[in-house]
């Protein structure tokens, strides 16, 4: 029964995707610079969110209605293409658009959200590129910081390749960071179908202060919805009331 619950979520998960991706193709989220001599303070902490590869921000569809109601932000998304072979790469384009942003907005720290791939390009950033000094929280939903053997399916593209369990890249990822000071939220399901195994959607680091949540069935899209998350993103930016827990929190990595 809780396995067709969790097919059942996904397809309506799926299909909701599918309507509201067309909308997202080509559209941004970002905040346009005002000529002034000094950076105009905006309220709240940014928050910069990461699509998973291939997809928008129409998967941040709900979060993004969300965060207008609890007064959270303001929301810019980071987009890159399928082109792009190499996650290092696209945390290095972050980087310049993160510091662009504090730039614009004054800000001196912000947060980050990535589903799917654009965890995994949000941690790279934070932990080797020194994205630690700017990022107070990455949230990361339906991420395979383990590697995932779903990546075997996309094999024709780069970027999928460095999501295979053992890629150089997820080595890399496995080195020390003793000056990490970022907080890491890691939201993984065991309904997941592309993070595969499930326990490769938590973070494990000795280095790094992580809190991995799991969410029971619950499928890959319908993670990035699903209401104790949305709830969560929401408390880092604005003063709501602490979310139920529906999922199995982890202890820190060790």
């Amino acid at each position: 029964m809780t396995v067709l619950r969790t097919v059942a979520g996904e397809i309506a998960s799926v299909v909701t995707h599918a309507v509201r991706y067309p909308a997202g193709i080509g559209r941004r989220w970002a905040i346009h610079p005002v000529r002034r001599s000094v950076p105009a303070p905006v309220p709240g902490r940014p928050l910069v969110v990461l699509p998973g590869l291939a997809d928008n921000t129409a998967i941040f569809t709900d979060l993004k209605l969300a965060l207008d109601r609890c007064g959270a932000g303001p929301v810019v998304s980071f987009s890159y293409s399928l082109l792009l072979r190499d996650v290092r790469s696209a945390a290095a384009r972050l980087a310049e658009q993160i510091e662009q942003l504090c730039e614009v907005t004054g800000a001196a720290k912000l947060d980050l959200v990535g589903h799917s791939l654009g965890g995994l390009i949000a941690r790279y950033y934070v932990q080797r590129l020194g994205g630690h000094e700017r990022v107070d929280t990455v949230v990361t939903v339906g991420t395979p910081h383990g590697g995932t053997v779903a990546a075997w399916l996309f094999s024709p593209i780069p970027l999928a390749r460095q999501l295979r369990p053992g890629s150089d890249l997820l080595a890399e990822l496995d080195q020390p960071a003793p000056d990490c000071a970022t907080k890491f939220v890691a939201f993984s399901s065991d309904g997941d179908e592309l993070v595969l195994p499930s326990r490769h959607g938590r973070i494990e680091h000795p280095d790094l202060d992580v809190r991995n949540v799991v969410l029971p069935g619950v499928g890959h899209l319908a993670l990035a919805a699903h209401r104790q998350v949305v709830e969560e993103i929401c408390a880092l930016s604005a003063p709501v009331a602490a979310p139920d827990d529906d999922g199995e929190t982890l202890t820190r990595s060790a």
